[in-house]
């Protein structure tokens, strides 16, 4: 859509309100909302002014002045507002209208471009798949003196369904993965994100129960280039917890809410193109993938450690990443073994549909900022042509999950805490600067940023279970 598109859209509805979305670093949008009346053609030329030194990670108060430039591209028509309201994304501008070097929306382009001029392709496409668990109710304080947390949900294995509503139909632990209702208590709350999730213009392909009770579900919508998806990750987070809290639940994308069950990981599908040519298949290949492909997956795997410092940046993400557990620490590939760390899909696969899956990642990322660095990291690959088998990263076309303590020694893993994969991050970053793609200016606060708010704050704090282990030492 079109600047004149969006304001004829605007006259011809009757809009009420213009709602301006834009992104801080950690990745969580914010808004600014006008009267419909004030954008014109000229606010999509000059923009419209807003203070950044009020967003995470962003400015000073001294150097507050900022731009939020609207994308014509983005309109649609937010279907949680009393009022008529059209719901534009915007890209953060300095006062003289050049890109501010720690907008991540502004990284995202800035990879698109990369890409383009690299002359290895012209298109990337992300395909992630977002897990969430809805709940019923979620409490939880933290207190010098006390600290807890508490959720529950109808369908749950330690919930006792009322008389009337479910009785005895909750789901055991493992055990949630695509269940008919009435163990499903939630298909139809999915339906209902679905239909709003199609009304703002996603295609969606899919929905069902995940593997973990007490509400985890997934539903998954059509691939995109690396920035319109990055658009369509936080579009999908905002009506997914809307349409919950419209229904009286709470919707969540915390990697791991729940002890001893399934956590809520990003799979994320990438491929890339050149004019109408897919540059990832090879129906001679292994798994049917190019050898262009391969090196992608192997920069992947070999910048990894620091991809998690980005990809999986919260302190709960690694309460997911356990080792033998249930995701994919083991930085190996294979084709179609869901405990590799990259996979490549060979179910229903064509030219056109082949690409590979990095499943580490998790929705704590900025989307961005981590479909950016993957991006970054795969060109890389390419570039200097990191064959992951010569790296001994597989393939490995066993349960990694089941190998012996002797056979996973030889395989490197993730880091195991947020504070590693940041040290990793920062080790390792040259990749991301390739371009301008990333400044170093924001390197250094993203990490600093999560160092001050999230790694020290959680490591300073005691947890119920440290009392279950040592107030009787």
């Amino acid at each position: 859509m079109k600047a004149s598109e969006v304001l004829e859209l605007i006259a011809k509805d009757k809009i009420a309100f213009v709602d301006l979305k834009f992104t801080d670093l950690p990745g969580s949008w914010h808004h600014v909302t006008l009267p419909a009346r004030e954008l014109d053609a000229g606010s999509f030329k000059a923009g419209l002014p807003f203070d950044g030194s009020s967003l995470r990670g962003f400015r000073q108060i001294e150097e507050s002045d900022m731009i939020l430039m609207p994308d014509p591209e983005t309109a649609f028509v937010d279907p949680f507002s009393a009022h008529s309201t059209l719901s534009l994304v915007a890209d953060v501008l300095d006062p003289a209208l050049r890109p501010y070097s720690r907008d991540p929306r502004g990284v995202a382009r800035r990879a698109e471009a990369f890409l383009q001029a690299s002359g290895i392709a012209d298109r990337a496409y992300f395909g992630p798949e977002l897990e969430f668990f809805v709940f019923d109710d979620v409490r939880f304080d933290n207190q010098p003196h006390t600290s807890f947390f508490t959720v529950d949900g109808e369908e749950s294995e330690w919930s006792g369904s009322e008389a009337g509503s479910r009785p005895g139909y909750r789901i055991r632990a493992k055990e949630g993965y695509a269940p008919v209702p009435p163990l499903d208590a939630l298909s139809d709350l999915r339906s209902e994100m679905v239909l709003h999730l199609e009304s703002i213009g996603l295609r969606v392909e899919r929905h069902h129960h995940e593997v973990a009770t007490a509400g985890q579900g997934e539903i998954g919508f059509g691939h995109d280039t690396l920035l319109r998806t990055a658009d369509n990750v936080l579009a999908f987070k905002y009506v997914v917890k809307n349409t919950a809290i419209e229904n009286g639940r709470t919707a969540t994308f915390m990697p791991k809410p729940l002890f001893g069950d399934n956590g809520s990981g990003m799979h994320t599908h990438q491929s890339l193109w050149k004019g109408d040519r897919p540059l990832f298949f090879d129906e001679a290949g292994y798994g049917r993938v190019s050898e262009l492909a391969l090196y992608y997956i192997g920069g992947i795997l070999r910048h990894a450690p620091a991809l998690v410092g980005l990809c999986n940046a919260s302190t709960n993400s690694f309460r997911r990443l356990v080792p033998g557990y249930e995701a994919p620490t083991d930085l190996v590939f294979a084709q179609g073994n869901r405990s590799a760390a990259v996979r490549i899909p060979i179910s229903a696969v064509t030219a056109k549909t082949s690409r590979i899956e990095f499943r580490t990642p998790d929705s704590t990322g900025n989307p961005y900022l981590a479909f950016a660095a993957m991006l970054m990291a795969g060109l890389d690959g390419i570039r200097h042509r990191i064959d992951p088998r010569k790296l001994g990263m597989g393939p490995l076309d066993k349960n990694i999950y089941h190998l012996s303590d002797r056979e996973r020694r030889k395989i490197r893993s993730v880091p195991a805490t947020l504070p590693e994969a940041l040290a990793e991050l920062e080790k390792d970053h040259a990749f991301l600067l390739e371009g301008d793609v990333f400044s170093r200016d924001l390197i250094e606060a993203w990490i600093a940023y999560k160092l001050e708010h999230e790694v020290h704050p959680v490591a300073l704090r005691p947890t119920p279970y440290e009392f279950h282990l040592y107030y009787d030492i």
